[in-house]
C-alpha cells in the first residue's frame, strides 16, 4: 500500500507532492515554484479536516524512504511513531506554539540528515506562532541547510506573516466531498456505508471529526442534543439556559477526548520515572510531574475551546440548511434527519432572519477567539438569533 492511499480528495496536491517527491535528491531555492520542482520549504493550506497534516506526513515518509516516492513500510512505520531519525516535528496542544519550542526545532534543523536523503521538519499549527515567533523560524528559512525541508501546515497563508509566506511554496487543498470523506471512513474504520455516510455529511467534511462521530456512539448523541436544544428556545430565559447546557456539552466532550490520554501520559511517565503504580512520588520527581499537569491543563483549555467552535460550526450548518430550503436550492442537507423541523423553521422564518443568525455565530466565535468568556459568547448569541426572529415563539415542536 503506497503511503498516498489513505488521503482523499486531494488528488492534485498528491501529484505536486509525488512529483517532487521523486524529481531527485538535490534542492534549488531559486526555483520554489516553478513547476513540480523540489524546493526546501513548503505551506500546505487547507480548512480544518481537509488533511494537511496527514498530507504533510506522507509527503516526509516519500522523502525519507530510500528511492521511492510511494513510501516504503518502514519508515512510514518510523514517520508514524515519530521515531525516525531524520524526522522533527513540532505540534502543540496549547493555544500558541513558545519560542523556545520553535528555536529547539531550528537548531535541530541544522544537523546532516543521518540515514536519508533528507532531514525533514514539520510544524503543524504553523498558524499558532506569534510574530516574535515566526521571525525566529523566518531566519531558518532565509538560509535553509542544503539537505533539511521545511512544511508547515496552516488553514490559510494570510495566517503567517508575510515573509514567511514569501519563503514557502504554498500548496492549496480543497475541501474534500461527503462521498470521497465517507468512502475514506468505510474502508479504513471498517463502518458500514450508511453510518459513514452520515458522519461525513455531519462532519460537513473534516476527515477527523468524522472519524469520531462514526466511531463514538456518545459524539454523535452530544451533537444531536445541541441542534435539538437550539430547535427548542422560545425565550432569552431559554437562550441562557441553553448556552450553559451547550457549554456543559462542549465541556463533556473535551474531557471525553483528552480523559484517557492524560491517564496515559501520567501512567507513562510514573513508569518512566521508575514510580510504581500506587506508589509515593518522591519529592525530587514531582516537578517533572506538575510540568506534565500543567501541559495537560493548557489541552485541557484548547480542547474546550475547540469544543465550542465545533458546536457553532454545527449550528451554522443548521442555519446553511434553513437558508437553502428558503432559497429553494437544490444543495444537499447537512442535517437531512431534521428535515420536518427545518422545513416548519424556513416556513416561519425569513431570509434575512437566517442570514443574521449565521452572522450571530460568527461574531460569537470572533469574540471567544478574542478570549471573552464563552458563557457569555453564547448567551449573547443565542439572545440576538431569537431576538433576530430566526426562532419564534411556538413554530418549532
Amino acid at each position: 500500500m503506497a503511503v498516498w492511499d489513505d488521503l482523499t480528495g486531494q488528488d492534485d496536491a498528491i501529484a505536486i507532492f509525488k512529483a517532487a517527491a521523486a524529481g531527485g535528491s538535490s534542492i534549488d531555492p531559486n526555483i520554489a515554484r516553478a513547476g513540480n520542482a523540489m524546493t526546501h520549504s513548503w505551506l500546505i493550506t487547507g480548512p480544518p479536516g481537509s488533511g494537511r497534516s496527514n498530507l504533510a506526513f506522507a509527503f516526509a515518509t516519500a522523502l525519507l524512504s530510500p528511492g521511492t516516492p510511494e513510501g516504503d513500510h518502514a519508515t512510514q512505520r518510523q514517520v508514524e511513531a515519530r521515531t525516525h531519525p531524520d524526522l522533527a516535528v513540532l505540534s502543540t496542544e496549547r493555544v500558541i506554539i513558545s519560542i523556545e519550542e520553535v528555536r529547539t526545532l531550528v537548531s535541530s534543523s541544522q544537523f546532516s540528515p543521518s540515514v536519508g536523503r533528507y532531514r525533514v521538519m514539520i510544524i503543524e499549527d504553523a498558524d499558532r506562532m506569534s510574530e516574535r515567533t515566526s521571525n525566529v523560524l523566518l531566519k531558518a528559512l532565509e538560509e535553509p541547510p542544503e539537505r533539511t525541508v521545511w512544511i508547515l501546515c496552516a488553514p490559510s497563508d494570510a495566517d503567517l506573516i508575510p515573509t514567511i509566506r514569501s519563503r514557502v511554496r504554498t500548496v492549496r487543498l480543497r475541501v474534500p466531498s461527503v462521498s470521497d470523506v465517507a468512502a475514506l471512513i468505510e474502508r479504513r474504520d471498517g463502518v458500514d456505508a450508511v453510518t459513514a455516510e452520515r458522519a461525513a455529511r455531519h462532519a460537513q467534511s473534516h476527515i477527523g471529526m468524522a472519524h469520531r462521530l462514526a466511531t463514538n456512539d456518545e459524539a454523535q448523541r452530544r451533537r444531536d442534543e445541541t441542534l435539538k436544544l437550539a430547535l427548542s428556545i422560545r425565550s432569552v430565559s431559554d437562550a441562557v439556559r441553553t448556552a450553559a447546557t451547550m457549554l456543559e456539552i462542549a465541556g463533556a466532550d473535551a474531557k471525553a477526548i483528552t480523559e484517557e490520554r492524560d491517564a496515559e501520559e501520567r501512567e507513562h511517565a510514573l513508569r518512566s520515572l521508575g514510580v510504581e503504580p500506587g506508589g509515593t512520588i518522591p519529592p525530587a520527581l514531582r516537578s517533572q510531574l506538575r510540568q506534565l499537569e500543567e501541559d495537560q491543563k493548557r489541552r485541557a483549555t484548547r480542547s474546550l475551546r475547540d469544543g465550542i467552535d465545533r458546536i457553532m460550526v454545527d449550528l451554522l450548518s443548521l442555519y446553511r440548511d434553513v437558508m437553502m430550503i428558503q432559497l429553494g436550492s437544490a444543495s444537499e442537507l447537512v442535517n437531512v434527519e431534521l428535515r420536518d423541523r427545518l422545513d416548519l423553521l424556513s416556513a416561519h422564518t425569513t431570509p434575512a432572519a437566517t442570514l443574521a443568525a449565521m452572522d450571530a455565530i460568527a461574531t460569537a466565535r470572533e469574540r471567544i477567539e478574542g478570549n471573552v468568556a464563552p458563557a457569555l459568547a453564547l448567551e449573547a448569541m443565542l439572545t440576538s438569533i431569537l431576538r433576530g426572529g430566526a426562532l419564534r415563539k411556538g413554530t418549532i415542536q
